[in-house]
């Protein structure tokens, strides 16, 4: 089992100033370091499920995504692809940066993981900043460290996307189907929280 968790809240869209603005409103309020390119980490949820099942983890990993293609001539970033763009190739690349964190060195106490949540949260920052900004161009789309590429080939990605769309497009096609679906989504998930509160510690 694994649990993704997005502590910013919602994704940054350089096309919603708003947005971008309560969130650096608010971590100057907060004596925090303001973020240029992520969001101002919110810690109640991330807190939460980590001190929960914290007797389940050896590990957390902090993914820090990155797009090539979304740099306008003008050093404007503009939003993620969306899938029919990245099917099409606008976004040439997408950098992923993987950082083991391990559960002992997160620490317990709300106040201190409210401050280490956003010290990871700056690391992210410095890592965008030079990734999109940097004047070096052996520096520029690229992040540190040794990377791996992982090509998605059509013999990779076809047969999982015809066994998909084989299993979910007739279901999708009848009322009875699209019954099935939306219920095993809902009570999926709530059997999943149930069975998550239930069994922590």
């Amino acid at each position: 089992m694994y649990l993704v968790i997005f502590p910013e809240g919602t994704r940054y869209n350089p096309e919603l100033q708003k947005v971008i603005n309560d969130s650096q409103a608010f971590a100057t309020k907060e004596g925090l370091a303001v973020l240029k390119h992520v969001l101002t980490p919110r810690m109640k949820a991330s807190h939460v499920a980590i001190e929960t099942m914290k007797e389940h983890l050896d590990a957390v990993y902090d993914i820090t995504v990155a797009y090539e293609g979304t740099l306008a001539s003008d050093g404007q970033r503009h939003s993620a692809p969306t899938m029919p763009e990245f099917l099409c190739k606008e976004c040439p690349r997408v950098h992923i940066h993987f950082n083991r964190l391990d559960i002992r060195e997160i620490p317990a106490e709300s106040v201190f993981f409210r401050r280490w949540l956003h010290e990871r949260f700056e690391i992210k920052d410095k890592l965008l900043t030079t990734f999109y900004d940097s004047e070096d161009p052996e520096k520029k789309y690229r992040f540190p460290g040794k990377g791996q590429k992982s090509p998605l080939s059509l013999t990779k990605t076809l047969p999982s996307l015809l066994i998909l769309g084989g299993l979910t497009l007739p279901m999708l096609l009848t009322e009875s189907g699209r019954k099935l679906y939306l219920n095993t989504w809902l009570y999926g998930t709530l059997i999943g929280w149930v069975w998550i509160l239930h069994f922590s510690p």
